[in-house]
């Protein structure tokens, strides 16, 4: 099985961007644990970020019959970005929206998202935990889903 995980702009930041919001631990390390994660869990891992909303949508057009899942923290494009919302129910692979921060106990604009409606799951409010928990729920997903078929 292999997953994606995406991440949007500024998450390159993480560890020195508002630390008291998003924690003091960097993108680098959240991706350290996951392939820890995935190892135990016998999944490949693929990552990729960045600040540009199109190169965002032609990471998740490549991975078109590549990948069997998505996580994707859009970042700021998740309450903005259409695109991004066609280029994944394009793509048909399941996805699960996640957060560091609880979305709703913010700004009014950030309540609203453009992928959430059709999402697998979202994830808001852990923290770096908000990584681990949508990987657990799209692997229980898409495992549940491959013993159905």
């Amino acid at each position: 099985m292999r997953l994606l995980l995406i991440n949007g702009p500024n998450l390159n930041l993480l560890g020195t961007r508002e630390p008291s919001l998003y924690g003091s631990t960097t993108l680098e390390a959240i991706q350290l644990d996951l392939s820890e994660s995935a190892k135990v869990e016998g999944i490949q891992m693929e990552y990729f970020q960045s600040n540009f909303e199109g190169a965002l949508v032609e990471r998740i057009q490549q991975a078109i019959g590549v990948f069997d899942g998505i996580l994707i923290n859009a970042g700021a494009y998740t309450h903005t970005s259409i695109a991004l919302r066609d280029a994944l129910l394009g793509s048909k692979i399941p996805y699960v929206e996640l957060h560091l921060s609880n979305i709703y106990a913010r700004e009014a604009f950030r309540s609203k998202s453009f992928l959430a409606d059709k999402a697998v799951g979202v994830i808001s409010g852990f923290g770096t935990m908000s990584y681990q928990l949508a990987l657990q729920g799209l692997l229980a997903y898409l495992r549940q889903t491959s013993e159905i078929s």
